[in-house]
């Protein structure tokens, strides 16, 4: 399979900072703030950003920039196969979360279609799957329960799909002809919609709480473990995306500018969301649970529904903006695994090896959009397919981003060198990378990350699985969304590293 090249300089850090410009900076990230002390939210996630998500993302650029390859291959490049199989282990642990990721987008798109139509700002519609009349729940609660009960919720997850498989088709070409309409788009609508907010009486008011801080939740451990589970996740750190695409580079590109920009980019458009979000939630006085998925079905579009004019318009830009951006993120997920087995499978077509990629992923979006109703009263997730998002994203999202962030630091620590990477970098960037790299992949990173992996484990000790209790109802489920999530990922993880022997190339290339 001809390898991807992006065309230009201009497109790579478009798709790149697409990727980690998604639904984790317009929501996820003010979810966090909002349980995490608003204000006091900043400490743990700028410190995770400065001393993990840049050193780590400058990482994964220079990996992918100075093997040539996508994540898997790189990491074989330091050390044989047992460092391939980690690659792999990160792949597909990450595939858990795109399809999920892209179940959530085809709920998206079903909201898109309602805010479009109208059924999602009328009072109330009725949910015959849950035996509910209409009235009996208000919108858009009612509308999103209705729409995730019926298969027309399978059907916009497999639309979801296809956009993907179609963006991907040519990789990096045709990824970057669409990032050069998504994201300048994804901009002007978020500061239409934080002009919105901060315009209607009492925006300010949300503003001044996101930069209240509380600082009396700094000594809980949820705390951290969010914040640098946040920063993986928004820089898309752990995927193996970032070395895919760097991947697709000449070898002379400055990866330590591109780094810096991209997280500035990213963090940047992180910052504004939590503006627009919080002077829209505060406009009318609305304290949301700190769930991501509430943000945003129930309680964002509650607050556009309140809006004194503009409701459809600003509703439909809502929608429209939380699509777009999932899908810059979404399509990167989908070409590090296409890419990866593309390196694997030497000699397959990269149609047959995306048409496999998407099959499979649209198998399993149809398992989280499973539409069986198994809690008729709604006193937790409603659905099989809801259920099951909200299980396995406790595993993959807490653990498996960290536990391949932690495996790589090691790898390049203490098996290749950061030394190797540093100069690399250095020979070819205008910003030159000082030793405090090689402290901090070799030594402070793979101590924090430990820490935080220590703490999530003693806390599913401590409280049960999922916090669950040890003999809670729901611990059953979350056993076996573990044991799905864990077997699956380290049982693929091994046939993929054993499935053929392409030339053993020597470290430091």
């Amino acid at each position: 399979m001809e390898r991807s090249q992006w065309s230009s300089k201009l497109g790579f850090i478009l798709a790149a900072s697409g990727s980690a410009i998604g639904l984790g900076n317009i929501v996820f990230f003010s979810a966090n703030a909002y349980k995490f002390g608003a204000g006091a939210f900043y400490i743990p996630y700028l410190l995770a950003l400065f001393v993990v998500g840049i050193p780590v993302l400058i990482m994964e650029l220079a990996l992918g920039s100075w093997s040539g390859k996508a994540f898997p291959a790189a990491l074989r490049q330091i050390g044989g196969r047992p460092a391939e199989f980690v690659g792999w282990f990160g792949l597909v642990s990450a595939s858990f979360i795109a399809m999920y990721y892209i179940t959530i987008l085809g709920w998206v798109l079903g909201m898109w279609l309602g805010a479009l139509g109208g059924d999602l700002w009328k009072p109330s519609v009725a949910l015959p799957a849950f035996g509910l009349e209409e009235g009996a729940l208000p919108n858009p609660v009612a509308y999103f329960f209705s729409m995730l009960s019926s298969w027309w919720n399978v059907v916009f997850v497999g639309l979801v799909w296809a956009a993907n498989m179609v963006i991907t088709w040519r990789g990096a070409k045709s990824i970057e002809m669409a990032v050069k309409v998504f994201v300048p788009l994804m901009w002007v609508f978020m500061l239409v919609m934080i002009g919105r907010g901060l315009t209607l009486d009492g925006g300010l008011h949300g503003v001044a709480l996101l930069f209240t801080p509380d600082f009396s939740v700094m000594t809980e451990p949820a705390v951290w473990h969010g914040a640098f589970s946040q920063i993986f996740f928004t820089l898309s750190l752990g995927f193996g995306i970032m070395t895919a695409y760097a991947s697709y580079l000449p070898k002379e590109s400055d990866q330590s500018a591109s780094g810096l920009m991209i997280a500035s980019l990213n963090c940047g458009f992180e910052f504004i969301a939590g503006l627009a979000v919080f002077s829209l939630l505060f406009a009318f006085s609305m304290v949301p649970k700190a769930s991501s998925i509430s943000m945003m079905f129930f309680v964002l579009p509650q607050g556009i529904a309140s809006f004194p004019t503009g409701v459809k318009l600003f509703g439909v830009m809502f929608f429209t903006l939380l699509l777009v951006a999932g899908l810059s993120s979404s399509v990167s997920l989908v070409e590090s695994m296409t890419g990866a087995l593309g390196d694997k499978l030497v000699g397959r077509s990269r149609a047959g090896i995306l048409a496999a990629v998407c099959g499979c992923g649209m198998l399993g979006s149809a398992l989280f959009a499973w539409p069986q109703v198994i809690d008729p009263a709604l006193d937790g997730d409603g659905t099989v397919g809801l259920t099951l998002v909200d299980l396995v994203d406790h595993w993959a999202f807490s653990y498996g981003l960290l536990l391949t962030g932690l495996a790589e630091c090691l790898l390049v620590g203490w098996v290749l060198g950061p030394h190797v990477l540093r100069e690399y970098l250095n020979a070819y960037g205008r910003v030159k990378i000082g030793v405090w790299f090689d402290v901090l992949v070799k030594y402070v990173i793979p101590l924090i990350l430990t820490v935080l992996i220590g703490f999530g484990i003693w806390g599913e000790v401590r409280d049960g699985l999922y916090g669950t209790g040890l003999a809670g109802a729901g611990t059953p489920w979350a056993l076996g969304a573990l044991a799905v999530w864990l077997g699956t990922s380290v049982g693929l993880a091994g046939v993929l590293t054993m499935v053929g022997d392409p030339p053993r190339e020597e470290v430091g290339q």
